[in-house]
């Protein structure tokens, strides 16, 4: 059988892999885009749908503040906005020794081009009026919101294949391989796709690609607990998060305009990438609840009429593995978001473009190329 051919390869549907091809597409390259199930059917599909810069590790907020100026884009781009709503992020704390903590990433983002207003106990009441007694401090960030994560990387895949990006949907990849100049791809039905250019956007079974080309991470998978509720009177405009070194205080929550809301936070839930399958624990939906009680004491009484999980890729450091192979020439990586990739998928589309088109890029990414597990796989064994 002949291998369908094209400039690069795109080997993951989801958000930063439709995002890639279409900005790809763009630049004038060919792209085949290849998906084992359905296109946004995983982890881009299934998170809360945040668009927060505020939290980051902080050299990561160029690539967010890269990607925010894409999300305010979207119709523009795509012709559809993902449901996109510039809302505001805000984060709150309990506990006095946190106030220390955002106050000093608050200073520290702004190098970044972040700029946070503090916000005190009075001022937080003042100002929204709905957090809980507890709340004794917050962080806004008046730019950032929330979108869609059921409609964002079907958006990108629709405007991709416009484009001219050949999009394969249920066609798993069983290997990769450059045994010359091209990379080949055989997928489990014995279709061959041919590059000389491959991107692994594979989330969760990016790992496995990679150790195809002997550059293994220690991913693990972890599933989310998410929920929404009934509609409600539209009243809870921005994102609310809590800002807490306690893992069972997370929480955070999001209103749409019809009114549901959606939540999710607190210990993750089992997840198996063999059997693509991730459960909703009910005993975090009750902390969940009791959680969201203390910071929105007036949603006490919501009704849930959903629960979901999925599965999500983390790496030991809780950043990414974005770009180029250490090993393999014509070879880039952009997996592993540590469930918080949904606000950076455009970005890393267009990053990930730009560098396979250019050969360097202006947000600099450094800090995830996957070379520094080899470093640490180096430092274990000298030890």
């Amino acid at each position: 059988m002949k291998p369908m051919q094209a400039d690069v390869i795109v080997i993951g549907g989801g958000l930063m892999g439709t995002a890639a091809a279409f900005f790809l597409r763009r630049r004038g390259r060919s792209v085949i885009l290849l998906e084992r199930g359905l296109v946004g059917q995983q982890a881009s599909g299934v998170n809360f749908g945040n668009v927060r810069r505020q939290g980051r590790f902080l050299p990561q907020l160029p690539l967010a503040n890269r990607s925010r100026e894409i999300w305010g884009r979207l119709k523009e781009l795509l012709g559809e906005d993902a449901e996109f709503l510039e809302t505001g992020h805000i984060r709150v704390c309990y506990d006095p020794r946190q106030i220390g903590v955002i106050e000093a990433y608050a200073q520290k983002a702004r190098d970044y081009g972040l700029d946070l207003e503090l916000l005190n106990a009075n001022s937080l009441k003042a100002r929204f009026g709905f957090f809980g007694p507890e709340a004794i401090a917050g962080s806004y960030s008046p730019n950032d919101g929330h979108a869609n994560p059921r409609l964002a990387a079907p958006a990108f895949g629709r405007a991709a294949a416009r484009t001219g990006v050949a999009v394969f949907e249920n066609t798993e990849i069983i290997s990769i391989a450059k045994p010359g100049d091209d990379f080949q791809a055989i997928a489990a039905d014995g279709r061959m796709f041919s590059a000389p250019i491959a991107l692994v956007t594979a989330g969760a079974w990016g790992g496995a690609l990679s150790q195809q080309f002997e550059e293994p991470v220690p991913i693990a998978v972890h599933g989310p607990q998410m929920a929404v509720t009934e509609p409600l009177p539209y009243r809870l405009k921005p994102v609310i998060g809590v800002s807490t070194a306690i893992p069972q205080e997370v929480v955070y929550l999001r209103q749409v305009e019809r009114g549901n809301i959606v939540f999710g936070g607190g210990a993750r839930g089992p997840a198996f990438a063999d059997i693509r399958r991730a459960y909703a624990v009910p005993g975090h939906l009750g902390n969940q609840l009791r959680q969201i009680r203390r910071l929105v004491p007036a949603l006490a009484n919501m009704r849930v009429i959903r629960t979901w999980s999925g599965i999500e890729s983390y790496l030991p450091d809780d950043i990414p593995v974005m770009g180029p192979s250490a090993r393999v020439s014509g070879l880039y990586y952009a997996f592993g978001f540590c469930g918080h990739g949904f606000q950076l998928g455009p970005g890393v589309g267009d990053v990930m473009a730009e560098l396979i088109d250019r050969g360097s890029t202006m947000t600099p990414i450094e800090p995830f190329h996957i070379k520094r597990f080899a470093v640490e796989a180096a430092r274990s064994v000298s030890a």
